[in-house]
């Protein structure tokens, strides 16, 4: 049986054929699937499937694209529902700095709270790190006590970055980057060892190579 630890699936393009996509998954052996969280628009879709669906379970989190002018607002409501309870990790969380710089410092702390509210609830992270995998790693290197625990989602670094990860006491995501042709990421993943690899989809983004534009929770094998 395989784990999907990364899937948004409660997302739009799932609409039409959630219930069928999901009996597709689980007859390529998927047991369980991990919905990472995005901002507060996505909590509910996300707990609506997680309540149709039990194999899907939610997770909570502020995504560091979603830092905004409202940014602490948003961060008091992940808190408010982590209070409650049900959810299976803090996600997804971490620094972009991809797409738009303009709240950067910002993101520096929504992730640095997002980490100790993980590390006081027991509960792992799943990490998104663009352009910013030097400071997410050296940010947990420095909160690190023994508690903290997780994913380093769509990992793309170094043999030396996946390495400081996984010291760390994280496993690494992969996914569909891993067939893109220019990825260079099979060299690294060789030699860290399969023990410290976990399996994503990041459905319904980044899908296998030759299915770029299909979601990679409708490719056959995409688990594997």
């Amino acid at each position: 049986m395989f784990i999907d630890t990364h899937a948004h699936i409660y997302s739009e393009e799932f609409n039409v054929d959630l219930a069928e996509t999901i009996h597709r998954a689980h007859e390529a052996g998927v047991s369980m699937i991990y919905m990472p969280n995005i901002d507060s628009t996505s909590i509910r879709p996300m707990l609506d499937v997680a309540s149709s669906f039990p194999q899907c379970r939610p997770m909570m989190g502020l995504h560091p694209c979603y830092v905004k002018e409202n940014w602490a607002e948003e961060l008091a409501l992940v808190e408010k529902y982590l209070g409650e309870g049900g959810f299976y990790g803090v996600g997804e969380i971490g620094i972009d700095l991809y797409w738009d710089k303009t709240f950067a410092e910002e993101q520096v702390h929504v992730f640095r709270t997002q980490l100790a509210i993980a590390r006081e609830a027991g509960l792992p992270v799943a990490i998104h790190s663009r352009e910013a995998l030097d400071l997410t790693i050296s940010m947990v290197d420095e909160m690190q006590d023994g508690r903290l625990k997780g994913i380093f989602h769509c990992f793309n670094g170094s043999l030396q970055q996946a390495q400081k990860a996984i010291s760390l006491g994280f496993y690494l995501g992969v996914g569909g980057v891993i067939t893109y042709k220019n990825a260079g990421m099979g060299p690294v993943f060789a030699a860290t060892g399969m023990e410290k690899l976990v399996l994503e989809t990041d459905a319904p983004y980044l899908s296998p190579r030759y299915h770029i534009g299909v979601s990679a929770m409708n490719v056959p094998g995409s688990f594997m």
